[in-house]
């Protein structure tokens, strides 16, 4: 299983949200390449890059920083927030991400999945960002009714990079994993699932790591890192040790 550690970024600097409300934010870096390098100097072996502003607008913003950010590092990246067209993606390829996450576009409307699959096999990966279990889109601030496991059965024979999921109400709030809700997605489609929202402690990564099969390949980490909850150093090693 791997360990991302999640860069966030809000008016170039970065940032953690709680539950993804705006006005409940904490600001850790004004210099968010810096902050990359020092994940990549510790261990890790990719990256988890959001644009919030580009979330909560629908197109991406913080260019200069995203740029910033993959020019000095050399793992590669993921890279999600407002991208809603084919267009938006190849520029986030384009720019040097390797994955470019889609979320509120593709859940609006399969084609537009199929599509950017299509055009960018095992490059784009779904997000699904959840609100006890239905789906909520644009930036977290409009909830929908579908289901979690109702999308992820679309996924089925999408040359998906990856599903991320992350339970909105843990997020931000070091409280666990949704290890309910991160079962029943991955048993819904053989696309590998990355979690995300309220690791906390080693503790979350062992029960992640015994979740049934398939499991999870990954787990995005961020707050518990940026307050010293949970050392990369510690996260990486229990995350490859064997089952």
């Amino acid at each position: 299983m791997d360990i991302i550690p999640a860069i966030d970024l809000r008016g170039g600097r970065v940032v953690r949200l709680i539950q993804g409300d705006p006005a409940r934010e904490t600001r850790y870096s004004h210099d968010p390449a810096a902050v990359a390098w020092e994940w990549e100097r510790q261990g890790a072996r990719r990256l988890h890059l959001v644009d919030l502003d580009g979330a909560f607008v629908g197109s991406l913003v913080n260019h200069e920083a995203l740029q910033r950010i993959i020019r000095t590092i050399t793992v590669p990246v993921q890279l999600g927030g407002g991208l809603r067209s084919l267009e938006a993606i190849r520029a986030v390829l384009d720019l040097g991400a390797a994955v470019a996450i889609v979320g509120t576009a593709a859940i609006r409307d399969p084609a537009f999945l199929e599509g950017a699959c299509a055009a960018f096999p095992g490059k784009v990966a779904l997000g699904l960002d959840a609100r006890a279990g239905r789906l909520v889109v644009s930036g977290w601030t409009e909830a929908t009714t579908m289901g979690t496991t109702e999308v992820a059965g679309r996924t089925r024979g999408l040359p998906l990079a990856a599903i991320i999921y992350t339970e909105v109400l843990r997020d931000g709030m070091l409280a666990g994993p949704d290890l309910e809700g991160l079962s029943a997605v991955a048993a819904t489609t053989p696309v590998p699932i990355i979690a995300s929202g309220g690791v906390a402690s080693i503790h979350d990564i062992q029960a992640l790591k015994t979740l049934a099969p398939p499991g999870v390949a990954g787990a995005i980490i961020g707050k518990a890192l940026y307050e010293g909850r949970l050392t990369l150093e510690a996260a990486l090693a229990v995350a490859r040790m064997p089952c």
